[in-house]
């Protein structure tokens, strides 16, 4: 722990020395000599007069350096039965054809970008294309419907799109085209270059001058060597996920976002050079932007591009073959995933025959790992199991169990600890730092680390009262949780998310692992309802591992018992409802806010990350059986509102 706590110390207390440490690990066109500017936010920017270019770090580096013939990208897509690896060396070429392509297009430093594809090698060196001529990419996740699709294009105002005929989910082909199509035409006064990868699957039909054949504009191109940029010049757009109106458009920077980056792989996930690292994400979020994409090949690893799920592709055994086939040294993915996995093969058996020796750790992060999964993981997997916690907003871990700085203890439902360069505290309402096991808001001090969002795209007002003005000197992170005598956060969920019974605030977190420690429980989640006496109550909602088929009063009783045993009486659930899936989003987060707003009544708006709006009528057809709207339709017909 040594390692660690020296590297902690250091970025505290000396934090441009530090980080200049950091930055001298990647190759720079001109190493900063001021390391941080600061701003009157209280926060500010990283190497300000560094010049670099982020794809000459992930591509071409590692070809002058000897490695041309390692693997960059292994393609594994179980959906169309294609497998492909990509060197270093063959990277290069794509992407510096890929750059010509787009400056054919007139694409240069500062243009926007949007990428709508799936999982296909094109989508990544389309993101490293526009990293190579300094055009900032914006990549929204392919399928997404039209509307929200037009609500990017209108605020990023992109001179090309670039996009594929068509995604795969699970057997289903969905062609890109139509949603394209909609989404101009609901957008006014911009006519971006739409630039299609045709698939084997569906022919997209292109029509007038600025649509255009991925392979055949690409043919014509000329390569084009990395531009280089200022640190501070923005890398990429990311939109956060359940956004309504305008969008928040979270903006990385170049300089920061390598070094930290580069940092995490060695000191959190333990990844060395030439290691197989696997994030099984989408680029659309930001797991596939930063560890898929950058992370691993900054690092000079092998990333896997796996367009596939967990489950269905064909089986809940998909996970497994790949680590066993591809020889994954790290792992990475969703609780919600996991969960998916037990839910249909509890006993592992599709693991069976399967070499998983070469997993140094399996890291997870999206959601709170609860223990049972925790425990179900440990039970058989041949490495440590890793929480970890971040935000689409820090682009890093916040905290983790930093295996390359030092060995240690796992506590199930804990995060571990916070990584050098976060100054994490518990504060209460009124921002005051509260003592040690109680829960409380979790914060950042500022300045943030490198790496972290510099701004919200159009909007740095927006920025600053998002993040930045709740808790004064802090960036407030909108999550709860607390911190034990031994400096390990755990976190509890959205603050949202808190259920105040009768002036006593109940963590959904803590509910749910009481509920999800039941032996028939493949999945779980607790959200608070109104009620007239206590303020709120709990209501439980319970998917089942598969085959278990209890008697649902009885099973009810014995979770409501659970949870008040687990947490107290104050704690119990008024009710337990089983569903046959969860509402999620499509990066796997239970969607509580809408399951919150079903319960209530059955009119709600279809959010624009749902995996699959069908889920939304399986719940409304729960509750109507449960006479869940009687009330509600009661009252309306006696006072009509």
């Amino acid at each position: 722990m040594t390692a660690y706590l020296n590297a902690y110390a250091r970025a505290t207390e000396d934090p441009e020395g530090f980080w200049r440490e950091q930055a001298a690990e990647l190759d720079w066109y001109q190493f900063p000599e001021q390391i941080f500017a600061p701003e009157p936010s209280g926060n500010g920017r990283w190497f300000p007069d560094g010049q670099l270019n982020t794809c000459h770090l992930a591509v071409d580096r590692h070809v002058a350096n000897g490695a041309g013939e390692r693997c960059a990208i292994i393609y594994d897509s179980p959906a169309t039965g294609v497998q492909e690896r990509i060197s270093y060396r063959q990277l290069q070429a794509r992407v510096a054809r890929c750059a010509g392509m787009l400056r054919a297009l007139g694409v240069t430093r500062g243009d926007r970008v949007i990428i709508y594809m799936p999982m296909i090698p094109q989508a990544l060196v389309g993101m490293l294309a526009c990293a190579r001529l300094g055009a900032v990419h914006s990549v929204v996740f392919g399928g997404f419907s039209a509307a929200e699709l037009a609500v990017r294009i209108n605020d990023a105002a992109p001179k090309v799109l670039l996009s594929a005929s068509c995604g795969i989910e699970y057997d289903r082909v969905v062609p890109y085209k139509p949603l394209l199509d909609k989404a101009l035409e609901l957008v006014a006064g911009i006519t971006p270059h739409v630039v299609i990868e045709q698939r084997e699957q569906v022919e997209a039909p292109l029509r007038g001058p600025r649509e255009h054949d991925w392979q055949a504009l690409l043919a014509q191109a000329d390569p084009v060597a990395p531009v280089p940029l200022k640190a501070t010049d923005p890398l990429y757009i990311l939109y956060t996920s359940g956004t309504t109106g305008k969008p928040k458009g979270v903006v990385r920077d170049n300089g920061g976002h390598a070094v930290a980056l580069n940092f995490s792989m060695q000191a959190l996930y333990d990844a060395q050079p030439g290691d197989v690292f696997w994030a099984a994400s989408d680029i659309g979020w930001v797991v596939g932007h930063s560890y898929i994409v950058y992370a691993p090949l900054i690092r000079g690893c092998t990333t896997v591009l796996y367009e596939g799920k967990p489950v269905r592709t064909p089986d809940a055994g998909a996970f497994w073959r790949v680590i066993a086939e591809h020889q994954v040294n790290v792992f990475f993915t969703a609780p919600t995933a996991f969960r998916a996995i037990k839910r249909e093969d509890p006993q592992v058996r599709l693991a069976a025959g399967r070499d998983l020796s070469c997993l140094k750790a399996v890291y997870v992060a999206g959601e709170r790992l609860d223990p049972p999964t925790y425990e179900w993981l440990h039970s058989f997997l041949p490495c440590p199991v890793i929480d970890h916690w971040w935000q689409t907003e820090t682009g890093w871990a916040i905290a983790g169990n930093p295996r390359g700085l030092g060995d240690f203890p796992m506590k199930p439902g804990s995060a571990s600890l916070p990584l050098p360069g976060y100054q994490l505290e518990i504060l209460d309402d009124d921002g005051r730092p509260v003592p040690r096991n109680e829960p409380g808001n979790i914060a950042l001090r500022l300045p943030l680390p490198p790496g972290t969002l510099s701004t919200l795209w159009g909007d740095p007002a927006r920025f600053v009262d998002s993040y930045l003005s709740v808790f004064p000197g802090y960036y407030c992170s909108g999550d709860g949780g607390y911190v034990d005598d031994d400096g390990y956060l755990f976190v509890m969920g959205r603050v949202d998310d808190v259920i105040n019974v009768a002036g006593h605030r109940l963590s959904s977190g803590s509910l749910e692992e009481a509920l999800g420690d039941h032996p028939a429980v493949a999945e779980c989640a607790v959200v608070a309802l109104a009620e007239a006496l206590k303020g709120e109550v709990p209501v439980g909602f319970v998917v089942l591992k598969q085959g278990v088929q209890p008697d649902p009063a009885q099973l009810e009783g014995e979770l409501i018992a659970r949870v008040r045993d687990a947490v107290g009486a104050i704690a119990s659930l008024r009710r337990v409802f089983i569903l046959k899936r969860l509402p999620k989003t499509r990066s796997g987060k239970i969607l509580r806010k809408t399951l919150r707003s079903l319960a209530a009544g059955p009119e709600v708006a279809v959010p624009p990350t749902i995996e699959d709006p069908a889920v939304l009528d399986e719940v409304r057809a729960v509750f109507e059986q449960a006479g869940c709207y009687d009330a509600a339709r009661a009252s309306y017909a006696a006072t009509g509102h």
